[in-house]
C-alpha cells in the first residue's frame, strides 16, 4: 500500500493504461497525523517519447514491446523522495532523458497540489465522513441526469457500421460495429461484429472504448453532467474481448487511443442519428494526424510528437467549424516560433485548406495545409486515419475529402498508408494537407543541404558547446540578454559598416543567473551569428521573438 509522500507510477494499457506514452501517477492524500488515506489524487500526460522502436512511441509495431517502455504500477517516490533505481531505469529507455524527467517532477508537483487542495476542500466541508457522502451524492446526482438525458432518445435499437483504413502492415477496412438499444432512462452498447484485434497498432483497450461512449453519452446531454463515475451507471457496454475495440495482451495499442477512439465516436454517432436526426452532426476529422519524429542533432537526441487538425462536421443548425480538433482529442498547436528554436525543422505553411469541406445545405468545416522541412536526417512516424475511407456525410449532405500523405525525393513521389514510418536520410520537406473532417494530403520534397546551412549548423554547435562550459565556469556575460532578445524582435539586419546593439558585448555585465533558459540562449548566439554574416532573414532556422522571455 502507498503511504504519506508515496507516488506510484503507471503506463500498462493492460493495467489501467491507455497507451505507452500516457504516463500515470497516482498518490494518496492523508490528513495531518492519519494512518489511512482519505482520498487518491492521480494525474496523466502524454509523453513525447517513452523509448520502443522508432522515436515518438507510436512506432508500425505488432506487439506492444515494440512500442516503447512499459510499466506496471511501482513506487517512483517513496516517503517523498524519488526511488532513484526506478527513475533511473525509466530514464534509460527514452530517447530524451531531460524531458521526461521535468515531465516527470512536474507531474509529482501536481499532485502535491491536488493533495493540498483537497486537505483545504475537506476542511472546508466538515470532515472526512461529509466529503464522502457530498461525493457519493455528486455520483448519484450525475447518474440522474444521464438517465434523463437517456430518456429523450427514442426507444429502440440503433446500429450503424464504419471503418478503420488500415492497420499499416496489410489489413485493410477493419469494421467497427454497433448496435445501440435505448430503454427506459437506459441504453445498451453492444460491439459486437467488429473486427478482430489487428496485427498492427490500432487496437482499442477497453478503457479506450468505455471511454468514447461515455464522451458521447455526455455530449447529448442538455446540460452538462459533472464528470465522475455516476455516468456510467445508466450504461452497459458490451465490447467483445480480442477485437479491435477491446484488445488482448500484447496487442499493439498505439493507435488505439488516438486513432480507433475517433472512429468509435464516428459509428456511435452515426447509429444516434437514426434516432435524433435533427441533433447528429455529420463526421468530423476522424483522426488526430499523429506525426512523430526524432533524431539527433548537434550530438544529443531530440523527439517531438504533433497532431493536426481537421474540420468538424454539418450539423443541422450550420456549417461545421474549420482547423479545430474534435472529439478525443483537444490538443493545442506548438507556435511556430518555438518549435522551429527548439528542433531542426521549419514550418514552411500553414494554413487553411479553403473548399476542402463537404458539401451540402451546410458544408463541413475546412481542414489545414501543413508543410514541414527537416533539417538534419529524421525519422517520421505518421499515424493518421481517413485516407482511403473519407468521413461520412448525413442528410444526403456529401462526405468530406480523403487524405493522402507524399514523400517527395526530388522527381520520386511515393504515397504514404495511414500509418507508416520513414527515415529521411537527406534535408527533406514535409508537407501535409490536412482536409476537411480529417481528409490530409502530404507532400515532401528532398533536397540536399545548402553549403550555408552546414557551415551555421557547425557554428551552432560550436557556441552551443561554448555556451555550456562558460556556465558550467560561471563565466558573467557582458551584456543582458534581453537586449539580444529585443533586437531579434525588432527585425535588425546589421552590416560590417553599422553594427546593431546585439553584436557589442562590451557594456553592464550580467550574471549568467539572469538567462531562464539555457537552449534560448545559444539561440541567441546562433542569430548573433548568422546576423554579423548579413544574412538575409528568410535563412534564418531561428525565427523567434521568444530568444529569451
Amino acid at each position: 500500500p502507498l503511504g504519506p509522500g508515496d507516488v506510484a507510477i503507471l503506463n500498462d494499457p493492460f493495467a489501467g493504461g491507455t497507451h505507452l506514452p500516457d504516463v500515470t501517477v497516482v498518490a494518496p492524500a492523508f490528513l495531518p497525523g492519519g494512518r489511512r488515506p482519505f482520498a487518491y489524487v492521480a494525474n496523466r500526460a502524454h509523453h513525447a517519447d517513452i523509448g520502443g522502436m522508432a522515436p515518438g512511441s507510436m512506432p508500425l509495431a505488432t506487439e506492444i514491446f515494440q512500442e516503447g517502455f512499459r510499466l506496471p504500477p511501482v513506487r517512483l517516490i517513496a516517503r517523498g523522495r524519488p526511488q532513484p533505481d526506478v527513475l533511473a531505469l525509466f530514464l534509460a529507455n527514452t530517447r530524451v532523458r531531460e524531458e521526461r524527467e521535468g515531465d516527470l517532477m512536474a507531474q509529482w508537483a501536481a499532485l502535491r497540489v491536488g493533495a493540498e487542495r483537497l486537505r483545504a476542500l475537506l476542511m472546508r466541508t466538515g470532515g472526512v465522513d461529509r466529503l464522502a457522502r457530498q461525493m457519493a451524492a455528486l455520483q448519484a446526482y450525475s447518474a440522474a441526469l444521464m438517465r434523463a438525458s437517456l430518456a429523450r432518445i427514442p426507444r429502440g435499437v440503433y446500429r450503424a457500421r464504419d471503418l478503420l483504413d488500415d492497420d499499416g502492415l496489410g489489413t485493410e477496412r477493419i469494421p467497427i460495429a454497433v448496435a445501440i438499444t435505448i430503454g427506459r432512462g437506459e441504453a445498451s452498447i453492444d460491439f459486437s461484429g467488429s473486427a478482430p484485434q489487428t496485427r498492427g497498432p490500432v487496437n482499442a483497450n477497453f478503457a479506450v472504448t468505455r471511454s468514447a461512449v461515455l464522451y458521447v453519452f455526455t455530449a447529448l446531454a442538455p446540460e452538462p453532467i459533472p464528470p465522475n463515475e455516476g455516468l456510467a451507471w445508466p450504461l452497459r457496454i458490451l465490447a467483445p474481448e480480442g477485437s479491435v475495440v477491446h484488445a488482448r495482451f500484447p496487442a499493439a495499442v498505439a493507435g488505439g487511443n488516438v486513432e480507433t477512439s475517433q472512429r468509435i465516436v464516428d459509428v456511435l454517432l452515426r447509429a444516434l442519428a437514426h434516432a435524433l436526426p435533427a441533433r447528429i452532426p455529420a463526421a468530423s476529422a476522424g483522426t488526430m494526424n499523429n506525426l512523430a519524429l526524432g533524431g539527433t542533432f548537434g550530438g544529443r537526441s531530440f523527439a517531438y510528437y504533433e497532431t493536426v487538425a481537421g474540420g468538424a462536421g454539418a450539423g443541422p443548425g450550420g456549417a461545421g467549424l474549420s482547423a479545430v480538433h474534435t472529439h478525443m482529442t483537444n490538443t493545442m498547436n506548438t507556435p511556430v516560433e518555438v518549435l522551429e528554436a527548439y528542433y531542426p525543422l521549419r514550418v514552411r505553411r500553414q494554413a487553411v485548406r479553403r473548399g476542402s469541406g463537404g458539401r451540402g445545405r451546410h458544408r463541413g468545416g475546412d481542414g489545414i495545409v501543413r508543410e514541414l522541412e527537416f533539417l538534419v536526417p529524421t525519422e517520421v512516424t505518421l499515424l493518421a486515419e481517413r485516407r482511403r475511407i473519407p468521413p461520412y456525410g448525413l442528410a444526403g449532405g456529401e462526405a468530406g475529402a480523403p487524405g493522402r500523405d507524399l514523400l517527395i525525393r526530388t522527381r520520386l513521389r511515393r504515397s504514404f498508408t495511414s500509418s507508416s514510418v520513414t527515415r529521411l536520410r537527406r534535408l527533406t520537406t514535409v508537407s501535409t494537407r490536412r482536409l476537411v473532417c480529417s481528409s490530409s494530403e502530404a507532400m515532401m520534397r528532398a533536397r540536399r543541404p545548402s553549403r550555408s546551412w552546414m557551415v551555421f549548423s557547425a557554428r551552432l554547435r560550436m557556441a552551443c558547446s561554448n555556451f555550456r562550459a562558460s556556465l558550467r565556469r560561471s563565466v558573467t556575460a557582458s551584456r543582458r540578454v534581453r537586449e539580444i532578445s529585443d533586437c531579434a524582435s525588432r527585425r535588425m539586419r546589421p552590416t560590417k559598416r553599422s553594427p546593431s546593439a546585439c553584436m557589442r558585448f562590451t557594456d553592464a555585465r550580467t550574471s549568467f543567473r539572469e538567462i531562464r533558459d539555457v537552449r534560448a540562449v545559444a539561440s541567441a548566439i546562433a542569430l548573433i551569428l548568422l546576423r554579423k554574416r548579413g544574412w538575409d532573414e528568410h535563412v534564418l532556422v531561428l525565427r523567434s521573438a521568444l530568444i529569451c522571455q
